[in-house]
């Protein structure tokens, strides 16, 4: 070997030597991660990201059992109200990120300093396979109240919100929109025509697309990319309102690597981090930066619900029991 090359070795293994590590637990979806580290290494080399992904649901209780060792350093990406019931365990450190300023108000805790800030928000929809719901003779659903018809009996697939942050803000949706009493009274109906609930939130709308199901209670993002890959797909977005969920990061409290955690928090809500989002998601936290996403609706945050998200996070244990009481027997095996 000889002596440049030697020195460009060396060079090379000290800057990956030099290289902090942090443990990021994330629900973003699985082909995303890649190019989101690699957006934030073009700007950061030096800290090297080690995700660990799960469904919402999963990453939320997998967060709550290491409460008293936690192994994360950084949550990037996923749901508000998750990060609400971690922040009321103390399991969250406040950080107010540079550029906070810029936020929307929906898209930062309400604390002056806030324990998480958010990056995105995923809204519900409904992934119809045209060719299935032909032959099928389905008529194309325009509200969530139509999804409780007896012609779709065994047609639809939707997640289980104990395992997926979809099927969460689904539901709590439902209850918030139409009272608890009419909201479970809804589930009811909607449970006599469901076929199978999943453990994932884009998988109801993977199986509409390959035709496994005519419906699939999903999320936008989801159903857009596939039929943008060309999936006989119609995304239907419900007259009584949607769904939404805010996508947030946070610091873990006890993360003993606390310069680079802060380094990748301030990114996480940059413009150039929102563009990356908007790649995907129609709602971003920093206004004026979202552009239309193909297949989308052009007025997405008309369509979404006023959420309460403390009211989710402080009744979603009780909300997840009564669900699991009421339909678990339908759900996929784990």
């Amino acid at each position: 070997m000889n002596k440049a090359l030697a020195l460009t070795t060396l060079a090379a293994a000290m800057s990956a030597s030099a290289q902090t590590e942090l443990t990021v637990y994330t629900a973003v979806e699985a082909e995303d991660l890649q190019k989101y580290a690699e957006r934030f290494n073009q700007d950061h080399p030096d800290i090297k990201i080690n995700w660990v992904r799960d469904s919402t649901g999963v990453i939320t209780a997998r967060l709550l059992a290491e409460k008293e060792n936690p192994q994360a350093d950084v949550v990037w990406g996923l749901a508000g109200t998750s990060l609400l019931l971690l922040k009321n365990e103390d399991m969250l450190m406040p950080y107010a990120p540079e550029g906070l300023e810029a936020l929307s108000p929906k898209f930062r805790d309400s604390d002056e300093t806030p324990s998480w800030v958010g990056m995105d928000a995923w809204m519900a929809a409904i992934c119809v396979n045209t060719v299935e719901a032909e032959k099928n003779e389905l008529p194309m659903p325009g509200s969530w109240q139509d999804l409780t018809n007896p012609v779709y009996q065994g047609h639809v697939v939707m997640p289980n919100p104990n395992s997926s942050g979809t099927g969460f803000l689904d539901v709590s949706a439902w209850l918030q929109m139409m009272g608890e009493d009419d909201g479970w009274n809804f589930m009811d109906g909607l449970h006599q025509n469901i076929s199978r609930y999943t453990h994932s939130g884009s998988k109801p709308c993977k199986m509409a697309a390959s035709g496994e199901t005519p419906i699939g209670v999903s999320f936008a993002f989801r159903g857009a990319r596939l039929k943008e890959q060309g999936a006989p797909l119609e995304l239907v977005f419900p007259e009584e309102g949607l769904g939404w969920e805010v996508e947030a990061t946070a610091i873990v409290n006890g993360t003993d690597k606390l310069d680079a955690a802060q380094t990748l928090v301030d990114w996480s809500i940059t413009r150039q981090a929102m563009e990356m989002y908007n790649e995907g998601y129609a709602i971003v936290g920093m206004p004026g930066v979202a552009q239309p996403i193909q297949h989308f609706p052009a007025n997405a945050e008309e369509l979404i619900i006023d959420n309460d998200f403390g009211w989710a996070a402080s009744n979603r244990e009780a909300i997840l029991a009564e669900w699991a009481r009421r339909y678990d027997t339908k759900s996929e095996a784990e």
